[in-house]
Formats: structure tokens, sequence, C-alpha cells
């Protein structure tokens, strides 16, 4: 009894342990997120400070405005590049290097590596590959007798341009996520697969791809996320250009808020790529639920 007692007694206690959690859970997430949306329904100018409530007409705007329809519709198109090439190239770099040996560690260690450089150094290397008649890219074109590609000022090469150096510069990140995954995978499940003489490709369809399906689900989900907040690639790259088709969201919201000093415009452009990052993760979870129901 004394011991229920205690216990019960002590129970208010447990919430000093989730407490700074709480605490920077709301001032780091909920109270920004508050914040912007209320600023979103006010015409804020940031050279001034002024604010003055206007309602929707922020997202009435947005809703009519031609350049924000042609950058979402070009963050969309990114995503739907990038997404499949980051998860498909990571798992196989994952499924090819998943090995013990020198040769595996280096290129493991090679291919992460690429990742923790900053964007600034990534795209002054790529700009330089890429430049017209005497950059690296032209000049194999032109070795092996190729006419050269405008693969930057391009309204068609452009934006798959940018998505295929964004996978160079990041894939190390999901493939070690995937050679995570791989190393949870029991080894008698292969040693079994092994002693019944099972192909190569059933093992991998029957064994690996299944034991692998929350950790695909996962790095999906990820870069989904992250491919949405495209900026600093593209602004460094093409800016935007040629002919707007590479302008992301993110971009678009960078010049309203810095450029335009439009600070409502801005935020009210930011929460509309909230709601569609939200759509477009709760889909793709809601499609994988009715997958394992139909199971």
């Amino acid at each position: 009894m004394s011991a229920a007692v205690g216990l019960r007694a002590s129970r208010p206690a447990y919430a000093l342990f989730v407490l700074p959690f709480v605490a920077i859970y709301l001032l780091l997430l909920l109270w920004p997120l508050a914040k912007g949306v209320w600023i979103s329904f006010h015409d804020h100018d940031l050279l001034s400070d002024d604010s003055l409530w206007v309602g929707l007409a922020n997202y009435g705007e947005l809703w009519e405005d031609e350049v924000f329809h042609q950058v979402v519709w070009n963050t969309l198109r990114f995503v739907a590049i990038s997404t499949p090439i980051f998860v498909g190239l990571s798992l196989m770099l994952a499924l090819a290097l998943n090995r013990p040996g020198r040769l595996a560690t280096f290129l493991r260690a090679t291919f992460f590596c690429a990742s923790v450089f900053s964007v600034t150094l990534i795209t002054l290397v790529w700009k330089l590959a890429l430049m017209p008649e005497r950059g690296l890219v032209a000049q194999a074109f032109h070795a092996m007798g190729l006419p050269e590609l405008p693969l930057l000022t391009s309204d068609n090469l452009a934006m798959l341009t940018v998505a295929l150096v964004t996978v160079w510069w990041i894939i190390g990140l999901p493939m070690i996520m995937f050679l995570s995954a791989l190393q949870q995978i029991p080894s008698d499940i292969y040693e079994a697969a092994a002693l019944d003489n099972t192909p190569r490709w059933r093992v991998l369809t029957h064994i690996t791809l299944p034991c692998l399906k929350r950790a695909i689900i996962l790095v999906a989900l990820i870069e989904v996320i992250r491919q949405f907040q495209v900026f600093p690639q593209i602004m460094l790259m093409t800016n935007g250009g040629p002919n707007n088709t590479t302008r992301s969201v993110v971009q678009f919201i960078y010049e309203q808020a810095f450029m335009q000093l439009s600070l409502g415009y801005a935020t009210a452009a930011s929460q509309v790529l909230l709601a569609i990052m939200l759509v477009g993760v709760s889909t793709q979870l809601w499609l994988e639920r009715d997958k394992k129901g139909q199971r």
C-alpha cells in the first residue's frame, strides 16, 4: 500500500524529465509554426516593420500568381526526378558495397564523404565542369564526337542536370541508411537460402527487399521532405533560370522575403509549401498502409 502511495506521489516528478523536451519543442517548432501562420495573414513589411491584417489576401494572391504556380510545378518536378533516383541508386550501391574488404570500405567512405562537402564547393566544381566549350563535360562530348549539350541553359535539361548533381552530392546518406538496414538482416536466413541453392535474384526479391521494406519507405519519405526544400544548389547553379524553369518554392520565398521585403506574402508561400509536403508524405504513408491491409 505504501509503495503504491509513494509511486502516485512521485508521478508529478516524472514530468520534470519530459519538461526540457516539451519546452524546446514548443519554443523551436510549435511557436514558430503558429507565428508563421499569424504573419501569413498580414501585409508585413520587413523594412519598416509595419504589419497590416489582410486575412486570406496573401493566399488569394498566391492562387492567382502564375510565377508561384510555375515554382510549385518546378519543385514537384524536382522531387519526382530526384527521389526515385535517390532510393534506387542508393539501394543498389548499398547492395554492392555490403561486403567485407578494403575496397568496399574505401568506396563507402568515398560516397559518404561527398555528402559532407558544402553546397558552395559542390556547385562551384560542377559549374566549372559544365562550363560551355571549356568544361570537362563539354570536352568529353567533343572527344567522343558528340554535339555539346546546353545542360544548364536548356529549358528541358537544366532541372534534370541540377537533380543529377544533387544526387551525386548527397547519395551517401541514404546509402548509409540502407547499409545499416542490410546489416540488421539475420545471416541465418542467407545461410539457409545458400543451403537450398536459391538463385541470387530470388534471394534479392524474396529475402532482401522484403526485409528492407521499412528502410525503403523511410528513405523515400526523408528524400521527399528534403527535396521539397531544394534551394542552394539551384540558386548557385542556375539562379532559377533559364526562363524560370528551375526556380523552386524556397527560392521564391527567399526572394519575396529578403528582396521584395514582403514577409507576409513569403510566409503564406511557406505555409503552402508545408501543406504540400504534408499531403505528399501523408499520401505515401496512406498508400503503404493500404497495401499492407490488402495483404
